[in-house]
């Protein structure tokens, strides 16, 4: 209900041109000084639309560098992406002892562009250009913690949580020993982190954020600063919280992070855990979640576990193992992200501490066909967008529908290195389907036999 209300509150406040809004729980739109810089993102995705690349700069060109991004929307357009998930591009705090250049997510300034990476003009040109290719760019956002010397920690001590000797922390219990935890508890914080959120979607007209550790920061935080940043453009814009806390969505949310069937996918393949153990975790994480619009993004890879736990062909069985994988993440009732390198089957893992720019000359080009496959497919399917969930997993193979009232997509996916005969339950034995990659005509009997990591993928 409370989403309603806020969606509700923006239209009006839309329509009458109003600059501040209030609802009953101080969500305030409050006036900004800034002018808007470009025009209105007329195509851009609804959420149910959107294919998530997150960009590491540091590696994503051999610049590492805005520009170096610039130079290669064309691929990530290519791939079937239409977000473009930029990695924080904010000053680095110089009291970091994490790598050659430091932690991204350590912010000395909220409202300047690294030098590292660039200009505000390189970033609007980026912007301008993915726009022209229908693409939206969203950016890392760091509200719980900033860099040691940001110059809030002298200028406003009191925006910092303290112990009790009145020194100011780190976040509790992270170990984050290079970051300072923000007190959200001051009001004045609260608006000086909206202000420079705003700044962003104003000065390089983005289209919204990615949240960092979301579920540090207080709910009615994300509700002002939701509220604010819709209304600043007659656009969407996507908001995603790198969380798990199921109320994200009641503040306006439009996704949370699947962490929980990350895990299980991995354990699938380190552990031996059933496939089962998959479409068990994804139901828990959407337990008590009661729209179906909403959508927790999936993946296979990110720039966290890519250093911590390994690449898709590390943890995942290889390449065709980490497709079979792939498939299951991108439909299973889901919204999927990919990082920067694993669509061409990069094997080198990426620190992002450091400048470690991707070898593209190795890329694998029946990788990116697959991926290229499995997105376009998503992209015309309304029943993977939107599909009520049913799941018919065994031990070895990953199995589920999505179905609407207009179509029903089967997904079969043997998690395994071995031949697995799958017992097709009698509810969709009896149908005949079409292969929605070949467009083959295809009877499902009572037994399909399925070859070490085959995907079928079929609709009616």
């Amino acid at each position: 209900m409370k989403n309603l209300f806020l969606n509700t509150l923006f239209l009006i406040c839309s329509a009458t041109g109003m600059t501040s809004c209030a609802s009953d729980d101080d969500t305030t739109v409050k006036e900004s000084s800034y002018e808007q810089y470009g025009e209105t993102f007329a195509n851009m995705p609804d959420r149910e639309d959107a294919i998530i690349y997150q960009v590491n700069l540091r590696a994503f060109s051999e610049e590492g560098t805005i520009n170096g991004v610039r130079d290669r929307l064309s691929h990530i357009k290519s791939l079937g992406a239409n977000v473009v998930y930029l990695m924080p591009i904010y000053p680095v705090g110089q009291l970091n002892s994490v790598g050659e250049l430091g932690s991204p997510y350590s912010v000395k300034d909220y409202k300047s562009v690294s030098s590292e990476y660039g200009t505000l003009e390189d970033l609007r040109a980026l912007v301008e250009e993915a726009h022209a290719m229908d693409m939206a760019v969203i950016l890392d956002w760091v509200a719980n913690h900033s860099s040691w010397d940001n110059a809030w920690i002298n200028n406003h001590p009191e925006w910092y949580l303290k112990d009790e000797s009145g020194n100011i922390t780190e976040p509790p219990g992270t170990g984050w020993n290079d970051v300072a935890q923000l007190d959200f508890d001051n009001s004045e914080l609260r608006d000086a982190m909206i202000d420079a959120m705003s700044y962003w979607v104003y000065n390089a007209n983005i289209d919204g954020f990615r949240c960092d550790y979301a579920d540090g920061v207080q709910q009615s935080f994300w509700a002002e600063a939701i509220t604010s940043i819709r209304s600043i453009k007659t656009q969407n814009m996507l908001m995603l919280a790198e969380g798990t806390r199921k109320n994200h969505f009641d503040v306006g949310f439009d996704f949370t992070f699947g962490f929980g069937y990350f895990d299980a996918l991995k354990r699938v393949f380190s552990e031996g855990n059933p496939a089962t153990s998959i479409q068990d975790v994804n139901a828990s994480e959407y337990d008590n979640i009661y729209n179906n619009d909403y959508r927790i993004v999936r993946y296979t890879s990110n720039h966290d576990v890519n250093i911590t736990d390994g690449t898709p062909i590390e943890l995942f069985g290889g390449k065709p193992g980490s497709m079979a994988t792939f498939v299951v993440a991108a439909y299973m009732k889901s919204m999927p992200m990919i990082y920067n390198g694993q669509e061409i089957g990069y094997t080198q893992r990426i620190p992002f501490f450091n400048h470690t720019p991707i070898d593209w000359s190795t890329a694998d080009a029946d990788m990116f066909a697959q991926y290229q496959q499995i997105i376009d497919f998503r992209k015309n399917s309304e029943a993977i967008k939107k599909g009520v969930y049913n799941g018919y997993s065994s031990n070895a193979v990953a199995a589920f529908t999505m179905k609407t009232d207009n179509e029903t997509v089967l997904v079969l996916s043997n998690l395994t290195n071995s031949n697995v005969n799958y017992i097709v339950p009698a509810s969709l034995s009896v149908d005949s389907w079409t292969n929605a990659f070949t467009e083959q005509s295809m009877t499902l009997n009572t037994e399909v036999t399925l070859s070490p990591y085959q995907y079928i993928v079929l609709k009616k």
